[in-house]
């Protein structure tokens, strides 16, 4: 019988490790299961290629499962899918949203992305106290 939290465990190994096969054995079952770490890994091997052809369809897919279960680093992901236009149609608006979700749960590299975009005024209108707002929370969660 397996166990699903040893089973994470290994496959996040596994992740780390650049074992992308076993990590994609170990973590599918899981993320079929809903869990969203298991969902989050599986969007980030399927979106870059690692241990199987490059996917955009299930990089989504697996991507906005978690994020939608608020997984920040999933949703900081759902962003920079949004911003390059990596399985879905490039919207810099929609991007903002994904990075404001993971930025308010206190995500550094997407508070320093978000305050980029209001910096740059992407997706959003150029408001540079909210940029420095952002890189501020950027700074003191890093």
């Amino acid at each position: 019988m397996n166990d699903p939290d040893l089973d994470l465990q290994s496959g996040i190994a596994a992740f780390e490790a650049k074992d992308f096969t076993s990590a994609m054995r170990l973590l599918s079952p899981l993320a079929d299961g809903g869990l969203a770490e298991a969902q989050y890994r599986m969007g980030m091997m399927l979106q870059n290629g690692l241990g199987r052809v490059k996917d955009d369809v299930n990089a989504l897919k697996w991507m906005r499962a978690a994020a939608d279960q608020n997984h920040a680093y999933a949703q900081h992901g759902m962003g920079i899918m949004h911003m390059y236009g990596e399985g879905v149609q490039k919207d810099e608006t929609a991007a903002v949203e994904w990075f404001r979700l993971a930025a308010e749960q206190g995500l550094p590299g997407a508070q320093m992305t978000l305050g980029m975009m209001y910096e740059n005024g992407q997706g959003v209108e150029k408001d540079e106290l909210e940029a420095r707002r952002w890189y501020n929370l950027a700074d003191q969660n890093s």
